[in-house]
């Protein structure tokens, strides 16, 4: 598990949106979204900056380091 966290199912989930749904409207695919969510795989700063844009938020908002 990488150690940045972040809040992007509760989100999605609270919008109703499926990972399939997200990822469309962010420009990634259902497995990226599913990746990002389980912290399998960091975003890029382009989708992390979409991923905010998208949820209204800022990207401290929505990522945070829980690492060491």
């Amino acid at each position: 598990m990488l150690p940045i966290a972040n809040d992007v199912r509760e989100r999605r989930e609270a919008r109703g949106l499926s990972q399939s749904e997200l990822g469309a409207a962010i420009g990634v695919t259902r497995q990226t979204v599913a990746a990002i969510e389980r912290r399998l795989y960091s975003p890029s700063l382009e989708v992390a900056f979409r991923l905010a844009r998208h949820f209204g938020c800022g990207i401290d908002d929505l990522f945070r380091w829980e690492g060491g």
